[in-house]
């Protein structure tokens, strides 16, 4: 509907008028778009990105130019040079460029990534430069902020198409106004992969002129989105970067990467990260694998989306201690995360430790000054980050997995830390689990039941996301800045007897979960997917229970297992959580993890309670 606050008085015959001539203002120039996504010492990343701004679409594109940066590594084309002048061409699969549309090349290379390109031509025809991800903007700049924007100004013609996106924005600036009138009827009578196609018809045509006028204003406030993206799903999950609903999610954290003994970010599994090859990469590409699929290639057809790389995690935190011990410490980790970002094109560092002073694995290194080093690490890093911000002219983000239990909690100073992010993702979840068989619960209620037959009144009382929030709200952490975490798995107990559903009952073990194997052994920990197609499917022997208290459901089955029973969310207990969440101003939601809702129930269920607009 338009904003009555912003009456939309467009001159019918001035509209008429322009679509007449729209035809002749769409037909132009290509434009390429040299976009420098990285710089380090002796080298640089970059892409170049090809705009059909004609109403003919582009074939077997072929790019040229003198002068430029000197390319040592390309993918997604076919690079070559000749006395001098750089020719690259299509793979292919992206040989045909439709109006309106762009493809993307990414690119590595030696010495210094230099303005300077001449003459450049896109099959023959003389070609527009522009520039971007330079400091100072570059011709077309740098997107900023941690909700959106794109990396690189407006390469590709592309708007944000996130799941608070205005449809209406088609420049992505953040509002629906004269500029996107123009952009609409510059593509009038044309309409495939075209952003100005509103409603996907296929056609620039009066329809999308009434839906561009019907969204005339500011667009809607941005509501963080944020999705774990586990390495290791590619694996046996077989959920790999192109299966992401990247148009539903404004952030995705990659997980992990660990902590060399040098004390320096590196990949984990290197295979998985770098190595594997994808459909368009070449054996001697040097970044391949799920990094360069995220970040160099399905990113850039979701400009909305920022990544970030999360560092650590449960069983990868152990070097933490150390790497915030010292100001060299420090210095040494803070810059390799830079080096990490500028390599393999990532927009920020999640740091996941778990756990300061303590509460990890018995492993890892504990301290007890790690309470105040955990702060200096993040001054340090978000140092280092804007220095290389201004190099680089972008913005990096800096965030951190933070604990949601009371007792971990008095072990970090979030008044302190808090200042050097971007926000924080609250991990809301894991309260309970078989590690204690003596009662079953949800591991992730809402509201505190004083009917937990624990031995510790703490646990009734702070065990639950209203409290896990409330800490650090009266810690004095904002509210915009607090991310509400989100399982999208349960927890389970076996041998639990039928009394109260299984609630609050005793159990002798824990039963199997959705992807135990040899190395894991039983986990009792099920994807919500499993949960809600197999246990509860019609004839399944299992029964939803809701906890009216908590106000959390959980399914039990009186013969699996000896008694089964699973605490976990659904979409009833999402609406109430975000519901008080947009009540009290909380930046968003984030979840735990990316494989585990293929329906994408639970996903849908967050953008409906964070009020976002139907991805298009």
């Amino acid at each position: 509907m338009p904003n009555p606050e912003r009456p939309v008085r467009l001159p019918f015959l001035a509209a008429i008028a322009s679509v007449i001539t729209a035809n002749v203002a769409l037909a132009g120039p290509p434009t390429v778009t040299f976009t420098r996504t990285g710089a380090w010492e002796g080298g640089f990343g970059g892409s170049l990105t090809i705009r059909n701004d004609d109403p003919s679409p582009i074939t077997d594109w072929r790019v040229s130019w003198d002068g430029g940066p000197t390319i040592t590594t390309l993918w997604n084309g076919t690079y070559s040079v000749s006395q001098g002048r750089s020719t690259v061409v299509n793979a292919g699969w992206n040989g045909t460029i439709a109006p309106g549309g762009s493809v993307t090349a990414g690119f590595n290379g030696t010495g210094v990534f230099t303005q300077n390109i001449a003459s450049c031509t896109v099959n023959g025809t003389a070609a527009v430069v522009e520039y971007a991800g330079f400091p100072g903007g570059g011709g077309g700049g740098s997107g900023g902020g941690d909700d959106g924007g794109d990396d690189g100004g407006t390469t590709g013609g592309i708007r944000p198409r996130g799941p608070f996106a205005c449809p209406s924005d088609l420049n992505g600036d953040g509002s629906t106004d004269g500029s996107d009138l123009g952009v609409l009827l510059g593509a009038w009578g044309t309409g495939a992969q075209t952003p100005a196609d509103l409603n996907g018809d296929g056609s620039v045509d009066g329809v999308d002129l009434g839906a561009l006028l019907g969204g005339w204003g500011a667009c809607p406030e941005q509501r963080r989105v944020v999705a774990y993206w586990i390495e290791w799903g590619i694996y046996g999950r077989n959920y790999q970067p192109a299966d992401t609903p990247f148009e539903k999610i404004t952030h995705l954290n990659y997980a992990f990467a660990d902590i060399g003994v040098d004390g320096r970010v590196v990949p984990f599994d290197r295979y998985a990260a770098i190595e594997k090859i994808y459909p368009g990469d070449a054996w001697d590409q040097p970044i391949k694998g799920a990094y360069n699929q995220i970040n160099n290639v399905l990113k850039r057809q979701h400009p909305h989306l920022k990544t970030l790389i999360s560092v650590g995690g449960w069983t990868l935190s152990g070097r933490f201690s150390d790497v915030a011990l010292t100001a060299s410490s420090r210095a040494v980790f803070a810059q390799s995360c830079v080096e990490f970002l500028r390599t393999y094109g990532f927009d920020g560092i999640d740091i996941d430790w778990e756990y300061p002073v303590a509460g990890g694995l018995e492993s890892n290194t504990y301290r007890p000054e790690d309470r105040q080093n955990f702060t200096l690490l993040m001054r340090d890093v978000r140092t280092a980050l804007q220095a290389a911000g201004t190099a680089d002219g972008r913005e990096y983000l800096l965030t951190i997995a933070a604990p949601a239990g009371y007792d971990k909690f008095a072990n970090m100073d979030a008044a302190s830390y808090a200042q050097h992010l971007d926000f924080i993702n609250v991990m809301t979840y894991d309260y309970f689990g078989a590690w204690d068989l003596s009662f079953t619960a949800n591991h992730a209620m809402f509201e505190a039941n004083p009917g937990i037959p624990s031995a510790n009144p703490e646990l009734r009382t702070k065990y639950n996301t209203k409290y896990a929030i409330q800490q650090y709200l009266d810690a004095g952490v904002p509210a915009e800045k607090l991310v509400l975490g989100i399982p999208f798995y349960g927890r389970g107990w076996k041998g639990v007897p039928a009394a109260n559903g299984g609630l609050f009952q005793p159990g002798t073990g824990v039963p199997p979960g959705t992807w135990d194997d040899w190395s894991s052994g039983a986990t009792g920990v099920s994807d919500f997917t499993q949960i809600d197609r197999e246990f509860l499917a019609a004839g399944s022997g299992y029964t939803r229970g809701w906890d009216p208290v908590s106000k959390s459901p959980f399914v039990y089955s009186p013969t699996a297992f000896g008694g089964h029973w699973v605490g976990y969310e659904d979409e009833e207990s999402i609406a109430i959580k975000l519901q008080w969440a947009e009540s009290i101003g909380l930046g968003g939601a984030m979840f735990w993890e990316i494989t585990a809702d293929r329906d994408q129930k639970l996903l849908d269920a967050i953008l409906r309670g964070l009020g976002a607009r139907s991805p298009g």
